[in-house]
Order: structure tokens, then C-alpha cells, then sequence
């Protein structure tokens, strides 16, 4: 099942992994929109203590590699190439 929904979008993230970085407006929209960690763990607690812990479910993406790669370019090419600060 995983085997055919990553070759299901395969072809999504390649397009993912080709895409090129080059304007100052899309990198900082994409710097902006896409989380640096997986934004689905959480704790809840009650009067400081753990009662359920829910683990980082982004692995089960199949596009979650491709997505934070390229974050990370749009990271890359608003310091490297823009100058700025992040």
C-alpha cells in the first residue's frame, strides 16, 4: 500500500525537488507557508503533567522530504542570494 501511493507521487515531488529558487517574493512565501517542524506533535498536558504525547505524524507523507527541501532552498536563497536574515 505505502509502495503504490509513493509511486502514486513520485512524479509531485519530482517536480518538487526540480523546482528552482529564484525569486525573492515566492522563496520568502514558501520560507513563510512551510513549518519548520512537523506542526501536528503535540503534548496535552493538565497541571504539568504528560497525560497523552501525539507523535510527529509528517513522516507519513509521502511529499514531507521533498516539502521541507525545499524550505530549505528558499531558506538558502533568502540569505545567500538576498542577504537576509532568517
Amino acid at each position: 500500500m505505502i509502495t503504490l501511493v509513493a509511486k502514486l507521487f513520485a512524479p509531485l515531488g519530482k517536480q518538487l525537488d526540480d523546482l528552482q529558487i529564484d525569486n525573492p517574493k515566492l522563496a520568502l512565501f514558501l520560507y513563510r507557508v512551510i513549518p519548520g517542524q512537523c506542526p501536528f506533535e503535540r503534548e496535552v498536558k493538565l497541571w504539568g503533567y504528560t497525560l497523552v504525547r501525539i507523535p510527529p505524524l509528517c513522516k507519513l507523507n509521502p511529499l514531507y522530504e521533498q516539502v521541507v527541501g525545499l524550505r530549505f532552498r528558499a531558506m538558502c536563497y533568502l540569505v545567500d542570494q538576498c542577504g537576509m536574515t532568517v
